[in-house]
């Protein structure tokens, strides 16, 4: 039972930071298609960093300008060429360590799935087995990094049932709502579950800095 007052704050949560990540990046998952699902797959990987949003989001819109979204043109690139966009998008810190991992991640993409992920859903016979094909493209995909990107993809991929990230978990904490109430919570409030775990996630970015505003 999710108690009133828990209800109402996390309703005012999603009204403040429900947006869905790629919804702001102006991605449409809802498509399907292999170009819009690779823009989110490197976008999640900028954002499962630990650097500020605005400057992943920063990132991602230099790729995207730059045409350097689908597996083809990301390791087209090369690294030094992928170094180049980090930078510009203020991802120094990581600049050479996420350029390895993207010229890897997206190199495995290509070729064992010809750069689409609709292949990569359709074969694994689960939500497991998806998540740990995901992490099988490289040493860039970690559980954070598959969280937020089958996050929007729930309601869209039949086996996108992602587990909570460490953020979402520091929300739920300080709202006093267990895992398991979320969905029952979902559905009292007649929002989006991606809605509700966006919400959750920039939340848990406050609190874990000491704004819980």
């Amino acid at each position: 039972m999710l108690p009133r007052g828990a209800a109402l704050e996390l309703k005012a949560l999603v009204r403040r930071y429900g947006r869905p990540y790629s919804a702001a990046l102006g991605i449409d998952l809802r498509s399907r298609q292999p170009a819009d699902l690779s823009k989110w797959f490197l976008a999640s990987m900028l954002y499962a960093k630990p650097i500020r949003e605005e400057a992943a989001t920063r990132t991602y819109k230099i790729f995207e300008a730059e045409g350097r979204t689908t597996p083809q043109r990301i390791v087209g690139a090369g690294w030094e060429g992928l170094v180049g966009l980090l930078d510009a998008g203020g991802y120094v810190r990581y600049d050479f360590s996420t350029a390895d991992k993207l010229l890897g991640v997206f190199g495995a993409l290509q070729a064992q799935y010809g750069g689409d992920l609709n292949r990569l859903h359709a074969a694994a016979k689960g939500s497991g087995e998806l998540e740990r094909l995901l992490k099988g493209l490289g040493k860039g995909i970690g559980d954070v990094t598959v969280a937020i990107f089958l996050r929007d993809l729930l309601g869209i991929w039949p086996k996108a049932r992602p587990g909570f990230t460490p953020l979402e978990r520091l929300a739920l904490r300080k709202l006093g709502i267990s895992e398991s109430a979320v969905e029952a919570a979902t559905r009292r409030l007649r929002v989006s579950p991606v809605r509700v775990r966006t919400a959750l996630a920039r939340y848990g970015i406050r609190l874990r800095r000491g704004d819980g505003s």
